[in-house]
């Protein structure tokens, strides 16, 4: 029997889908972004609301961008709204919000939803949605190519059905930034908020499944580590003297084919890549300093563990070999953590009795990488359960793309499938 619950309408969870997608932010940017959060979670009447070093361990916080780039989204934010009072509180890329309300003795449900945008140049095709429609990202080179925007609404429209419904225990979203930087769920999970979950859902739009149909687990998302890499060396004359420089091209290099020839696991699949090579010397100059990043991926959070070993391993010895300096810094982890069987059967059951006749997939590879698998596995750690949700929204391209959009009916199945689900464990 599905759990009778009152629900926002379609065009109010459109309509809010539609102003987040028009004002996307980047990871640790999502000033403007938590605000409008906040406000509409006083318009519920939420009274606990946690944002900034409150909502998670900024310790933990890994990616964060450079303060210049962080004051230009702060200003942007603060030019579009007069809630300093938050404002304050995010300052520095102290981003995101934590949603909580009680009711009496009960289990304690969790849901969490990412924020954050890509860096990505949304289509001005005039049969793209968004732009015939009028609700095109207002920040050019900025997009939400994700469906996070849509996952926000979900936070939101789930939030005030469950508001309005009658529930025993405690509901929590957590509304966490910078998942396209795998920054966010770590320090997420590392704050105060989680360690009373007993129940954990995350979901995920799109991904290439038909609208109408909801997938109950997603699993075997690869574990993944991103790391910025700098060589540094000394300049010379590539000519006169280039034996007085120490080549830092020349490390790289070396460190790079090292990287791609990390030997294969027989334990199961790894991925590796090197981009954003950057280095500023002229063709008759020894370089003196390389940037690059490097990512790896594991089919298990081991795995991994094994590639990024091994790259720290080799870029501290090609920078021996050629005598340079070289750092490595972590810039963003996830790990694997898949959907507790209890859990996945609960939905399953949600879907199966649903009255607009949803198309069930009990389980199915995200075959990507998400870093909500932290929370999932802080829940885990604690003697709870998790599970991570598809929603199907008959994606016309695919994601982190410019054309990327989604079919807003997918809004209200979302919110409806989470509602009953959280409302089933606290009845």
């Amino acid at each position: 029997m599905t759990t009778q619950t009152t629900s926002p309408s379609d065009a109010e969870l459109t309509e809010l889908r539609r102003e987040f997608h028009r004002h996307p932010e980047p990871g640790w940017c999502e000033f403007r972004t938590t605000v409008r959060i906040v406000e509409e979670l006083e318009r519920m009447g939420v009274d606990e609301i946690h944002v900034g070093p409150d909502a998670l361990d900024s310790e933990e916080r890994l990616g964060v961008p450079d303060d210049d780039v962080l004051a230009e989204w702060f200003e942007q934010a603060a030019a579009e709204t007069d809630r300093t009072d938050v404002l304050e509180r995010l300052e520095g890329g102290h981003t995101g919000a934590v949603a909580v309300v009680e009711n009496g003795e009960g289990p304690t449900v969790g849901l969490r939803v990412d924020i954050d945008a890509l860096p990505i140049t949304e289509s001005t095709d005039d049969d793209h949605r968004p732009v015939a429609e009028g609700f095109r990202s207002a920040n050019e080179g900025y997009m939400h190519a994700c469906g996070h925007d849509a996952h926000i609404t979900f936070g939101l429209g789930v939030l005030r059905t469950v508001l309005d419904s009658e529930f025993s225990g405690t509901f929590k979203v957590f509304f966490q930034p910078s998942e396209e930087l795998l920054g966010g769920g770590k320090a997420m999970a590392a704050g105060p908020h989680v360690d009373d979950v007993d129940h954990l859902f995350g979901a995920h739009v799109g991904l290439d499944t038909p609208v109408g149909t909801v997938v109950a687990g997603l699993d075997e998302a690869l574990a993944l580590s991103r790391m910025d890499v700098t060589f540094e060396g000394e300049s010379a004359h590539a000519g006169l003297a280039p034996n007085e420089g120490r080549n830092a091209v020349q490390a790289f290099i070396a460190a790079a084919d090292n990287i791609y020839a990390i030997p294969r696991h027989r334990e199961g699949n790894t991925r590796v890549n090197v981009g954003g090579i950057h280095a500023d010397n002229a063709a008759n100059v020894i370089a003196d300093r390389v940037t690059a990043s490097v990512e790896v991926r594991g089919e298990s959070t081991e795995l991994m563990e094994y590639m990024r070993d091994a790259v720290d391993r080799y870029v501290e010895t090609a920078a021996e070999m050629h005598e340079c300096e070289a750092t490595v810094e972590l810039t963003g982890e996830s790990i694997r953590q898949d959907s507790d069987e209890e859990l996945v059967e609960l939905v399953s059951g949600i879907v199966t009795d649903h009255p607009d006749s949803l198309s069930l997939v009990r389980r199915d590879a995200l075959a990507a990488s998400e870093d909500a698998t932290y929370l999932m596995q802080a829940v885990s750690e604690n003697g709870g359960t998790a599970t991570y949700l598809g929603i199907g929204a008959s994606n016309p391209s695919g994601h982190h793309t410019p054309a990327f959009d989604i079919d807003e009916r997918s809004l209200s199945i979302g919110v409806s499938v989470l509602s009953d689900s959280a409302l089933r464990l606290l009845a």
